[in-house]
């Protein structure tokens, strides 16, 4: 068999066995590159990879900015963040029509930016809207649908976990990568807001308006989002300034957190244990899903099946533009059936060297295949922060949290297009920063 066709059958088991025997994808991505090694070179070669490709991963410096960016984020939910937030963008939102639903998608930015994950996202901004939505009678697809979407934005709006795992798997800045971030997650947020403000528009009853608020209450509700504020701008502000590396940013960020939440009086010790446990369960997750699907890569690197695919797609007598269309919908496609991380790993090595070849930037590539893998976070049938939040809306049924997140849909699809017509959006600030 030839080493193009091995490779292409590895890909095919690997989906098979991910969907079908729910082996953690990590060690699916392991077992399905080793043995594919092995078929082309030989049992010797295959160990001498694996113990040469987990000695490099573990012992790769590059790679300590996870658990530290973790850290904070697990840090600021367990000290209140959330509350706070959350109370901040309410006592100035919550009057308008609609405008609780706006705040929460607010607070929903502001918290995932610090914290970079979806599911976390969704589970603590559920436990503090939902229940106010109710109280004012918001309708449940209004309500959980804002949850739901605005837990996604944590993966566009830097520091994302994700774009760092995209910035060590393809070589490219970290750095440049948040900033190419900035641009795109603020204008998905605004348009979650547009968003809500259509629904009302078309349902005046799905979002009525919460009582009016002093201007002396919404004053006093700013040191909530505040400190918040002052945490983004050290991390962001020292990475891109130069002052950190992106690993001594993830320090400052979880040292300057922790730091809050001692002098406000919201950190027990208890609560800290709690923190540091979970961020050693996530990195832990995600170490092991970069070394499967590091020693994935490597078995289809020796098949060049990447390669032979990126020559015969820069032969194409197709334009470019519907090459990265085709790339978007098996991306869309993917993130339907599997987690978002997984299936960035699988794939960038396939489509990264492709993209390259054809002239596209990087940085905008690396944006624009976050932004619609992440549309699979609340797409069935997976879609898994949807099912959070449909497990923390007890009387909601799925099907309904499904129909709410469908709005949303369409400010994903908006901003794609904006990225496909104007990768300046993208890679405007990592060319003024330099």
């Amino acid at each position: 068999m030839e080493p193009i066709t091995i490779g292409f059958v590895g890909i095919v088991c690997l989906l098979l066995v991910i969907l079908t025997l729910r082996i953690p994808v990590g060690f699916a991505m392991g077992i399905i590159g080793f043995i594919g090694f092995a078929k082309v070179l030989n049992l010797k070669a295959a160990y001498g990879m694996l113990g040469t490709e987990v000695w490099n991963v573990f012992s790769s410096y590059g790679l300590t900015v996870i658990p530290l960016f973790i850290l904070m984020g697990q840090i600021c939910f367990y000290s209140g963040v959330n509350k706070r937030l959350y109370k901040s963008a309410y006592a100035w939102m919550g009057h308008i029509r609609g405008g609780i639903a706006m705040a929460t998608v607010l607070a929903c930015a502001g918290f995932a930016a610090i914290c970079g994950s979806n599911t976390a996202t969704a589970a603590t901004m559920s436990t503090v809207a939902l229940p106010e939505m109710k109280k004012f009678r918001y309708n449940p697809i209004l309500s959980t649908g804002s949850v739901a979407a605005g837990a996604t934005l944590g993966v566009v709006i830097p520091p994302s976990v994700v774009l760092i795992i995209i910035g060590l798997q393809t070589g490219e800045s970290i750095g440049r990568l948040f900033l190419g971030g900035v641009i795109p997650g603020i204008l998905l947020c605004g348009l979650f807001l547009v968003t809500v403000f259509c629904m009302c528009v078309r349902h005046p009853d799905w979002g009525p308006s919460g009582p009016e608020v002093s201007f002396k209450e919404k004053m006093m509700s700013l040191p909530g989002s505040i400190e918040m504020v002052i945490l983004f701008m050290l991390v962001m502000g020292g990475l891109f300034a130069g002052w950190f590396t992106p690993t001594e940013a993830g320090a400052a960020g979880a040292a300057f957190a922790l730091l809050i939440s001692i002098v406000s009086r919201q950190m027990t010790f208890k609560r800290f244990v709690a923190a540091v446990s979970d961020t050693l369960k996530v990195s832990c997750m995600i170490m092991v899903v970069i070394v499967g699907a590091i020693i994935f890569g490597r078995f289809l690197a020796i098949t060049r099946l990447p390669f032979e695919a990126a020559d015969m797609v820069a032969g194409l007598p197709i334009p470019p533009t519907l090459i990265i269309l085709l790339i978007c919908v098996i991306y869309v496609i993917g993130g339907m059936v599997m987690d978002a991380l997984a299936l960035l790993l699988i794939t960038i090595p396939i489509f990264f060297p492709m993209v390259i070849a054809m002239g596209y930037d990087p940085i905008w590539f690396g944006v624009l295949i976050t932004l619609v893998t992440t549309m699979g976070a609340i797409t069935p049938p997976v879609g898994v922060t949807t099912f959070i939040v449909a497990s923390m809306a007890e009387d909601v049924s799925i099907d309904r949290v499904f129909l709410g997140v469908s709005y949303f849909m369409i400010a994903y699809v908006v901003l794609i297009a904006l990225l496909l017509a104007a990768p300046e959006i993208v890679t405007f600030l990592p060319r003024l920063m330099g």
